[in-house]
């Protein structure tokens, strides 16, 4: 039994809120466990500077960002860092293949997403919480993306793995999106060395999990408020 009680292939309870940011177009707050975040979505819009703009097609801009007060322990520096840049470059490409863009030519569309409390899988929840508010936006878009990471801690196959799972010394960590309408997989990263049996495990986990949850944001989409 894991240290909060669930099973193997259960994520943490989950809790939805549709359109928090009045200014924004649409907007989520995703909660998964301790993990939350706020993602708004701004546009379609005039591409500044220009130089960026697509004759073809849209440009989408994803930026992700944890607040000083998100982590536990030390305060986390204020602004941008490496890694965020590195987990916004991830967000924007597991997004993109749900997102019509050739509908939105010259135009950018903006996606801010600010981790307010941060305990493990905040990649993915970034990734839930920014579908939903291009969904809230009227974003056209092929589907839903879902994720969920999955991975191996103290010898066993986990879903959602916690901080402490994350820190074990056989740990590895593998954040999967999909596109829930195709199963089209968007994301898959790996922090870890593990077998190609174990990878097809871990993966076939993470895709059922994101399964169960694609279903849990479009219910939130039909009623605004979702949790579980």
């Amino acid at each position: 039994m894991r240290s909060d009680k669930r099973a193997d292939d259960e994520f943490r309870p989950v809790k939805i809120e549709l359109n928090v940011v009045k200014s924004a177009l649409g907007s989520c707050y995703f909660e998964m466990g301790k993990t939350a975040v706020i993602a708004a979505t701004y546009g379609p819009q005039d591409v500044k500077p220009k130089h960026l703009e697509k004759s073809d097609r849209g440009v989408l801009a994803c930026n992700y960002n944890m607040l000083p007060f998100s982590v536990a322990g030390d305060r986390k520096r204020p602004g941008y860092d490496r890694r965020s840049v590195e987990i916004s470059k991830v967000v924007r490409e597991s997004l993109e293949p749900a997102i019509f863009m050739e509908e939105y030519p010259k135009c950018i569309i903006r996606v801010d997403m600010q981790i307010l409390q941060a305990d493990a899988g905040t990649r993915v929840v970034a990734i839930n919480a920014a579908s939903l508010a291009l969904a809230c936006a009227g974003i056209s878009m092929r589907g839903l993306v879902s994720a969920v990471s999955a991975g191996r801690a103290n010898g066993k196959i986990l879903v959602d793995l916690t901080k402490e799972e994350e820190d074990a010394p056989d740990a590895i960590d593998v954040p999967v999106a999909i596109l829930t309408k195709t199963g089209e997989i968007t994301l898959l990263q790996m922090d870890g060395i593990a077998s190609v049996d174990e990878m097809k495990k871990i993966v076939k986990q993470a895709t059922v999990a994101c399964e169960k949850l694609g279903l849990m944001q479009a219910e939130a989409l039909k009623n605004g408020i979702h949790s579980i």
